[in-house]
């Protein structure tokens, strides 16, 4: 079992950053790809970004790269989501996420989730 607290969500101005993280409690977190994804009003959830259970290996989506990153810290047990260069269709709702399966941005195949924070950007 697994359990996952993000924190860090906020409003800023385009163009600016924020740093997300995802605190995760339990044994094993190396044993997990750690994913991110959002969810906007309306919309289906959007994968992020995801980092395999080492660190060593880091999926992004086509809307992030360039501009996102997921470095991992497993002896904290946590997963950070970088978050630069924002704009206004960034806003959302982020999830960070844990999977056995890496690399996938399948919703399905994560197992835990946690509560989501909120990111709004202002243009």
């Amino acid at each position: 079992q697994v359990q996952l607290v993000e924190s860090g969500g906020g409003l800023v101005q385009a163009g600016g950053s924020l740093r997300l993280s995802c605190a995760a409690s339990g044994r094993s977190f190396s044993m997990y790809a750690m994913g991110w994804f959002r969810q906007a009003p309306g919309k289906e959830r959007e994968f992020v970004a995801a980092t395999s259970g080492s660190g060593s290996s880091t999926v992004l989506g086509d809307s992030v790269k360039g501009r996102f990153s997921t470095p991992r810290d497993n002896a904290k047990n946590t997963v950070v989501l970088q978050m630069n260069s924002l704009k206004p269709e960034d806003t959302a709702v982020y999830y960070c996420a844990a999977s056995h399966d890496f690399p996938t941005g399948r919703v399905t195949n994560y197992n835990y989730w946690g509560q989501g924070t909120q990111v709004t950007v202002s243009s």
